[in-house]
């Protein structure tokens, strides 16, 4: 599937198309290059999920945790961009969350990649020369 984000303002309504085909998966791996709005993307679907927290990339901490005011999940978002080796995403205990059954979105899986699950969903962010993004999963 392939959504489109035309600008900032349109970016909630990509959200709600997203989490509206994210069927049963748990476990999202997003992958663009820098500057592609992973992050922003990523932030807007928390937020049409009903995270009221303040939804920062976790780039430092490598893992941020977000409640649902909604439902009550809890979300995990995940940077791996800083990661230089897979003894970090095993020193975390990287099974708990991914293999957990909460909601994970992950950014820069390529470093961890053969630690996803085989049912992790591939989600690619590409910018066109025109600005707009397209969501593709």
């Amino acid at each position: 599937m392939d959504i489109k984000i035309n600008n900032l303002e349109t970016i909630d309504e990509a959200a709600r198309q997203f989490i509206d085909n994210m069927g049963r998966a748990r476990v999202f791996a997003f992958y663009g290059k820098m500057g592609a709005g992973k992050t922003t993307f990523v932030k807007a679907v928390c937020r049409r999920l009903g995270v009221d927290d303040v939804i920062t990339s976790p780039t430092f901490a490598i893992v941020n945790e977000y409640t649902s005011a909604t439902t009550g999940d809890t979300i995990y978002h995940f940077d791996f961009y800083r990661i230089k080796k897979l003894d970090e995403v095993y020193d975390m205990g990287y099974e708990e969350y991914f293999y957990g059954g909460n909601l994970c979105f992950i950014e820069w899986p390529e470093l961890v990649e053969s630690l996803l699950p085989e049912d992790a969903v591939k989600v690619t962010i590409s910018e066109a020369e025109d600005g707009t993004r397209t969501v593709s999963f």
